[in-house]
C-alpha cells in the first residue's frame, strides 16, 4: 500500500510505501526534544544526564519512580539505568519507598553538592528575571613576568 504525497514544488506526485511514513512518523514522536529549556540545559548543556538532574532539581520536592523521572525528563528508561546507580552510590538520589515494585527516588538534599546545584539553578533564574544583584568583586592583579 502506497501514500500519495503531492510535491507542490516540482508539481509531481510521489508515492511513499506506507509502513516508511508510519515508521518515520513513530520515530519523531517517540523522543521529543524540549523545545523550552531551561536555563539550566541552556548554560550546561542537553545531556540525558542534566536532563534527569534538571527534571529533579524542579520537582526536589517529591520523589519519582524510574519511569516517571525517564518520561518527564525525555530521557530513555535504558539511559538512565546506566547512571542512576552511580548517583545512588555518589550520595545525588536516595531511594525514598517502594510502592508495588517501584522504588522511588528524589534528590538527596542532605548532599552538600546537590544543596550547591539547587542554589546556582535559583542564583541563573533570578538573575535571569533581573532579581539578583551583581556583587563586583575587586580585580585580581595580573604580574607580567
Amino acid at each position: 500500500m502506497f501514500l500519495l504525497v503531492k510535491d507542490l514544488i516540482n508539481n509531481r506526485r510521489i508515492y511513499i510505501p506506507v509502513k516508511t511514513y508510519k515508521t518515520e512518523l513513530k520515530f519523531k514522536n517517540r523522543m521529543k526534544r524540549k523545545q523550552n529549556k531551561s536555563l539550566f540545559l541552556e548554560h550546561f548543556g542537553d545531556t540525558p544526564q542534566l536532563r534527569v538532574f534538571d527534571f529533579l532539581i524542579g520537582n526536589f520536592f517529591f520523589d519519582f519512580p524510574m519511569t516517571e523521572i525517564a518520561r518527564e525528563s525525555n530521557v530513555s528508561y535504558n539511559s538512565i539505568v546506566t547512571f542512576f546507580d552511580k548517583w545512588i552510590k555518589k550520595g545525588l538520589l536516595v531511594k525514598t519507598r517502594k510502592v508495588g515494585k517501584s522504588d522511588y527516588y528524589k534528590l538527596n538534599m542532605d548532599n552538600s553538592f546537590v544543596i550547591d546545584i539547587v542554589r546556582l539553578d535559583w542564583r541563573m533564574v533570578k538573575a535571569d528575571i533581573g532579581l539578583l544583584e551583581e556583587t563586583k568583586k575587586p580585580m585580581i592583579p595580573v604580574s607580567n613576568h
